[in-house]
């Protein structure tokens, strides 16, 4: 449970005092390795002060590259580092590729990952456990056995999970399903943490409880596969439901998750076409809807964009394409896995950046993506997670 959780070690204020550096030195690194308290996140208005400063300082270039999280598929350590140090993005996805066979190596690939600990990138990494878990080493339980288990079995399980991502020097997991379906058939299936929207909503909160001071959780994938079977790994599936029945049904775990404040909400590529035909992820509608409607106030993530052009919509062929108008829709995080070589991110950020000196992308929705990255980063950094591994925090549940 969370009062029984032991926290890594902390930044303590260094970690705060660190956050308008430019960049960290030598002697700043090692005594945040060696800081050994637990220490809270910093208050939300000196973080969002502190990104703002940040990202005003920012040239055009600096603001698109913080909003792009890439992937390579490796895991040499200097190769890693390099790619971060080379393209500037905001964020790194860890795939079955990236991870080696022990947890000790894999905490000196996220350690070469933070190229500047006062501003760590977001390394996130898909921890569902059970059908999709990178981290071989993760026993807890997963949505096969969760669905029908108690909500307490979901915050314990998450609780853990949580701890061994943490230890590994990630700050994201990529890892609640909020999805929810009572259909077999359905892809979506095996990783619900609930057949019904109520029971979903309940294990969701739970599971964000669970990882909360420990993971940055992220709520996926909005507004949800439930109301249909399909891949979107494959396709863009549909679903011609009406808003109302959304909101009494596919919304109903994603509300419950914002609520217990999860910081990161992921879009889907799916379409609920009696709202808006375009790919929720492409949707400025549905993105009007997680803030206005269900109150979510952290940072929009899209699912991976290469899931676009899998799906031969030939609309969707062009992944820089795809990700200026992912964010020109609202998203603030633009996520590049399925063929992604070391030029797609920077290709990526070249075309956000046309887009702003063009106009077709507002330099204030930019910045606001930016912000709310940077915010993220910096919060991170500030309670000791993604700054430096924690090789000595015990897993709990």
């Amino acid at each position: 449970m969370r009062s029984a959780r032991r926290l890594c070690a902390g930044a303590l204020a260094l970690a705060v005092a660190l956050m308008a550096a430019a960049g960290p030195t030598g002697s700043a690194l090692a005594a945040v390795e060696t800081a050994a308290v637990v220490v809270q996140p910093a208050e939300a208005d000196a973080l969002e002060t502190a990104a703002h400063d940040r990202v005003t300082a920012m040239s055009v270039r600096e603001q698109a590259a913080t909003v792009v999280m890439g992937h390579i598929p490796t895991t040499d350590a200097e190769a890693l580092r390099a790619y971060i140090e080379s393209t500037g993005i905001g964020g790194f996805l860890l795939m079955g590729a990236n991870i080696p066979g022990d947890e000790a190596a894999l905490r000196g690939l996220t350690a070469a990952l933070t190229v500047d600990p006062a501003l760590p990138p977001l390394i996130a990494v898909d921890q569902e456990g059970g059908d999709v878990s990178r981290l071989s080493w993760d026993s807890f339980p997963s949505a096969l056995t969760l669905k029908g288990a108690p909500a307490a079995a979901a915050e314990d399980a998450f609780a853990g999970r949580a701890a061994l991502v943490r230890r590994a020097g990630i700050g994201v997991n990529f890892g609640i399903v909020a999805d929810e379906t009572d259909d077999p058939a359905s892809f979506i299936y095996r990783r619900v943490l609930g057949t019904t929207p109520d029971a979903a909503a309940t294990s969701v909160a739970a599971a964000v409880h669970g990882e909360a001071d420990v993971a940055a959780s992220t709520l996926k994938h909005f507004p949800g596969h439930g109301a249909t079977a399909a891949d979107s790994h494959a396709t863009i599936p549909a679903t011609p439901i009406s808003f109302d029945e959304w909101r009494a049904t596919d919304a109903v775990p994603f509300a419950a998750g914002i609520d217990a404040e999860a910081p990161l909400l992921m879009f889907g590529h799916l379409a609920y076409t009696a709202v808006d035909p375009a790919p929720a992820s492409l949707s400025s509608e549905w993105h009007r809807i997680a803030r206005d409607d269900l109150g979510f106030t952290g940072v929009a993530v899209t699912d991976d964009l290469g899931m676009l052009q899998a799906s031969g919509d030939p609309r969707y062929a062009d992944p820089a394409a795809n990700a200026v108008a992912a964010l020109a829709a609202g998203n603030d995080l633009v996520l590049t896995v399925v063929s992604s070589t070391p030029d797609t991110a920077p290709r990526i950020v070249d075309a956000i950046v046309a887009a702003v000196e063009s106009g077709a992308l507002p330099a204030s929705r930019l910045e606001e993506a930016a912000e709310r990255v940077t915010a993220l980063r910096l919060r991170l950094a500030a309670d000791g997670r993604g700054l430096v591994p924690c090789g000595d925090c015990a897993p709990v549940g």
